[in-house]
C-alpha cells in the first residue's frame, strides 16, 4: 500500500514482482493512474480514488511553490493530505480484507497499521527515505542539511508529529468501525522497518534502534526491453546527450523553464533528452528530443549526465546507471538526496529550481560532464549499488512474517 507521486509507487512494482517470483500473490494498492506500472509483472492492482497529479495541479497543490522553506512546504502538504485521507480509507480496508500481510510505505503507515490491528494482520513498514529521528542529519522531508545533533533529533520528532496530523481526522472513526478502542498514547511499538535505499548512499545512522534496517534499493519493474525507435535513433546520431527531467514535480512556468534548459544545454555544448513529465517540459531542435515516460534503467546508462529533481526514485536510477548528476531540488526530501549526491562526489553543487538560470545550469553541466572525477566516482558507485539485493531482503522478511 502506497500513496503519493510516481516515485512513491514505482519501486514497489519491482518489489512486488520479486515477491511474485518467490511464489507469493501480490496486490499493489495505490492511485488508479499508476495501474499501467504493474502491467506484465504478475502483480495485481487495487485502485485508490485520489489522483495525485490533479491534486498537484490544483490551486491547493500549486500553493506548495509559495513556501520557500521546508517547514512551510511540509505544513502546506499536511493540510492538503488531511483533506484526502478520508477518500482512500474505504478502499484500503477493502483491499486489506482479502490480504494476509500488509506491506506499507511511509505515506500509508498510520492508516495501514490501524487497519492491520483491526483485522488482526501482520504488517511491515517499507519506507523509501530515512524516517526515524536521528542526530546525524535533519529529517529528509525538511530538505536536508543539519540543525546540529539535538536539533536534528527534535526536528525528526516534529515531522513524525506532523505526519500523525495527516491521519488524525480519519483514524478515530476507523478505529471505532473496526472495533478498536480509541488510541490513547503516542508511544509506538518497536516494529521492524526495512528502508528501500542503499547504505552506500545513506549509511544506517548509528543512533537508530535495532530493527531499523537499510536493505538496498528496490528497482521498478520495467516491462520494456528496448527504447522507443525515435529515441534510439537520436542516441545513435551523436555523442551521449544529457537527460533533463523533473519526474512528478510540477513547476510554476513550464515554458520559461524549458527555454532556460535548452539555452543551458547549448551554452554547455551538449545535446539533450528532455522528459515532459508532470512539469510539462518540452523543446524542439536537432540537438534536443522531448520524450514521455521512458524506463530510466534503459535510458540513463546512455547519457552523459542526468539533470533531475532528486526524488528518491530518480536519484536511485541515476546512481544505478553510474552517471553524474546535476541536482535541481524543488521540495521535500529532494534537497536531502541532492546533498547526498554532492557528498558522494557524483554531482556538483545543486541548482535549486528557484535559482535556476541558463547560466547556472550550464556551469553545473560543464563540471558534471567534463571533470572526469564525477564520472569515475559515479561509475564506481553504480557498480557497487547494482550488486545489492534490496528486494531479496524484503522477500525474506515477508516469508518470515508469513510463517509467524
Amino acid at each position: 500500500m502506497t500513496a503519493g507521486s510516481r516515485g512513491d509507487v514505482a519501486p514497489f512494482t519491482g518489489l512486488g514482482h520479486a515477491l511474485v517470483r518467490a511464489g507469493h500473490e501480490v496486490t499493489l494498492v495505490t492511485h488508479e493512474r499508476f495501474a499501467p506500472l504493474v502491467s506484465g509483472s504478475g502483480v495485481a492492482f487495487h485502485p485508490l480514488p485520489v489522483d495525485p497529479r490533479a491534486e498537484l495541479e490544483s490551486a491547493r497543490g500549486r500553493g506548495l511553490h509559495d513556501s520557500a522553506t521546508g517547514a512551510g512546504k511540509l505544513a502546506r502538504v499536511v493540510r492538503m493530505a488531511r483533506a484526502l485521507v478520508g477518500r482512500m480509507t474505504e478502499d484500503v480496508v477493502a483491499a486489506a480484507r482479502t490480504s494476509e500481510v500488509l506491506l506499507l510505505s511511509a505515506s500509508m503507515a498510520p492508516l495501514g497499521h490501524t487497519v492491520a490491528e483491526g483485522l488482526g494482520l501482520p504488517a511491515l513498514d517499507l519506507p523509501l527515505q530515512p524516517i526515524a529521528p536521528t542526530r546525524e542529519f535533519a529529517p529528509p522531508m525538511l530538505g536536508g542539511g543539519s540543525f546540529g545533533a539535538l536539533g536534528n533529533r527534535l526536528a525528526g520528532h516534529g515531522v513524525e508529529w506532523a505526519v500523525e496530523r495527516v491521519f488524525a481526522p480519519a483514524l478515530p472513526e476507523l478505529r471505532s468501525r473496526l472495533g478498536l478502542a480509541p488510541a490513547r498514547t503516542r508511544r509506538r511499538p518497536a516494529r521492524p522497518i526495512l528502508h528501500g535505499f542503499s547504505p552506500l548512499v545513506v549509511p544506517r545512522p548509528r543512533d537508530w534502534r535495532p530493527g531499523l534496517d537499510v536493505t538496498g534499493y528496490w528497482w521498478p519493474y520495467d516491462g520494456d526491453s528496448r527504447l522507443p525507435p525515435a529515441l534510439a535513433d537520436f542516441l545513435a546520431a551523436g555523442p551521449p546527450p544529457v537527460f533533463v527531467g523533473l519526474g512528478s514535480a510540477t513547476v510554476p512556468d513550464p515554458a520559461r523553464l524549458s527555454a532556460e534548459v535548452v539555452r543551458a544545454l547549448r551554452l554547455a555544448g551538449l545535446r539533450g533528452v528532455i522528459q515532459r513529465g508532470w512539469a510539462g517540459l518540452a523543446a524542439d531542435g536537432d540537438d534536443i528530443l522531448t520524450v514521455d515516460d521512458v524506463p530510466h534503467s534503459l535510458l540513463f546508462p546512455e547519457t552523459a549526465a542526468v539533470v533531475h529533481h532528486c526524488g528518491a526514485g530518480t536519484t536511485a536510477a541515476g546512481v544505478r546507471a553510474g552517471v553524474p548528476a546535476v541536482p535541481v531540488p524543488i521540495q521535500f526530501d529532494e534537497g536531502f538526496w541532492a546533498d547526498r549526491l554532492v557528498t558522494l562526489g557524483v554531482a556538483p553543487a545543486p541548482v535549486p529550481l528557484r535559482r535556476l538560470t541558463a547560466e547556472t545550469l550550464a556551469a553545473a553541466l560543464v563540471r558534471a560532464t567534463r571533470e572526469p572525477g564525477y564520472r569515475e566516482r559515479a561509475r564506481d558507485l553504480g557498480a557497487r549499488v547494482r550488486e545489492e539485493d534490496g528486494a531479496g531482503r524484503v522477500v525474506t522478511a515477508v516469508e518470515h512474517l508469513s510463517r509467524r
